[in-house]
């Protein structure tokens, strides 16, 4: 894909924060096991595929982080052990806040929006050995 940048300067470097932060957060999640690092660094390549082909670039074609952005890209899928680890991570943090929070339609909602996101993340194709 070709990163298409926005004609709005502020809108850029807008994008270009959230990337970086998220390629931080993205990186920080390969040695924290509570932090998801593929959700971060597929949100990092879209904020710089609308902010710079430059950065956008350098973050798919990078030796260590561009295969995964690549193969969810190409539509090749995500690896299983990372469906499981995504689904796994996500519903213990979930069933940790509605637990917390007392609030009943919060918990529904959280439980709503937890099914969902599995069912994406599911239906995403799997990546072959």
């Amino acid at each position: 894909m070709a990163a298409r940048p926005h004609r709005s300067l502020m809108i850029r470097l807008l994008l270009l924060t959230v990337g970086w932060l998220s390629v931080g957060l993205g990186v920080l999640g390969i040695f924290l096991p509570v932090l998801p690092t593929t959700p971060f660094l597929l949100l990092a390549a879209a904020c710089f595929m609308r902010s710079s082909q430059r950065f956008y670039l350098w973050l798919t074609h990078h030796r260590h982080l561009g295969p995964w952005i690549r193969d969810y890209l190409n539509g090749q899928g995500i690896p299983r052990r990372a469906k499981a680890y995504a689904i796994g991570l996500m519903w213990l943090s979930i069933l940790l806040s509605a637990y917390l929070v007392p609030v009943p339609w919060v918990r529904v909602l959280l439980l709503i929006s937890a099914s969902l996101v599995s069912l994406y993340i599911l239906r995403l194709p799997t990546l072959p050995r």
